[in-house]
């Protein structure tokens, strides 16, 4: 069997342009341009790049983009209070703040400062604890973009068996309610799980989020299950050059494309998912503060 590549790029591209025709619609129905603030604490270089990348996004499908850099030494205080500012901001629909800090910044503390109706990132504890009991909240990208291309795939979930290898508050966590909420029968595994290679053969769907690379081989999963890659991890590559490397997954994606009925790849599969439901969720907080109906399908 050769699985069926879930092209998280195309699909990204197609969420993008959902939400370019709802902001359409807000402005030239209601007179609202959603906005999103991005605030960046110092100057780490991967979180400069996905700074920018979320800007140019934003932009692009017609929103307004309101970007704040401070600098690496700014106190817990002042990034409090311009938390503060952008709650109170009715230009300001959602707020992310990137991660991670630096550390000498409490980032719980941070999270859970943002007006959760805001909180784009769904990482206050209000949104976790609505989403843990199934009540309307503001959903984590990652896991948010993999549900949509599972849906995508496969229609319903409904009966299916998940195993959702990584317990994470980003991922794994909110990864397994959402597979919950759509009535899938769920397994949370992690390093630590005993014979984790029967637990994943088990299972019709594997969301792997352990941070390992290729961690889980092809002899793993159960012939025509699909396999959902949250992984990026760098490893050295000498086959291009002496210091050069390359991204893979948390998966082997040759060993299990060989079995499984549909996969995603590293890159290009969950990963331009994730900005893609940043801009949705975005869209889906200017509608809930407004009073306006929200798009189907921009969130679980």
């Amino acid at each position: 069997m050769t699985a069926e590549i879930i092209d998280g790029k195309a699909f990204a591209a197609e969420v993008r342009e959902k939400v370019a025709g709802h902001v359409a619609r807000l402005k030239e129905e209601h007179g609202i341009t959603p906005g999103l603030a991005v605030v960046l604490v110092g100057e780490d270089p991967a979180s400069q790049v996905y700074v920018r990348s979320k800007g140019k996004q934003t932009v692009d499908v017609g929103m307004n983009s309101y970007e704040h850099k401070l600098e690496v030494e700014t106190s817990q205080a002042d990034l409090l209070a311009l938390i503060e500012q952008l709650n109170h901001d009715p230009a300001v629909h959602g707020i992310l703040v990137q991660l991670p800090l630096p550390g000498h910044l409490d980032e719980d503390l941070v999270i859970n400062a943002i007006d959760p109706a805001k909180d784009v990132d769904g990482f206050h504890i209000s949104n976790v604890g609505l989403l843990g009991t199934g009540q309307k909240s503001m959903v984590p990208c990652t896991p948010l973009g993999c549900l949509m291309m599972l849906r995508h795939h496969h229609g319903s979930l409904s009966g299916m068996n998940a195993v959702v290898i990584g317990r994470s508050n980003i991922v794994g966590k909110p990864m397994a309610q959402l597979l919950l909420g759509d009535s899938c029968t769920v397994t949370i595994a992690h390093s630590r799980t005993k014979d984790l290679a029967a637990v994943v053969s088990r299972a019709d769907i594997v969301v792997a989020a352990v941070g390992r690379p290729e961690m889980v081989p092809g002899d793993w999963i159960k012939p025509g299950a699909t396999v959902i890659d949250v992984g990026i991890n760098r490893i050295d590559a000498p086959e291009k050059g002496a210091g050069k490397t390359r991204l893979v997954g948390d998966v082997d994606f040759a060993s299990c494309a060989e079995v499984a009925g549909a996969i995603t790849p590293v890159p290009g599969g969950v990963g331009p998912m994730t900005i893609a439901c940043l801009l949705a969720n975005t869209v889906t907080a200017c509608c809930r503060a407004n009073g306006v109906t929200e798009p189907e399908g921009l969130t679980a």
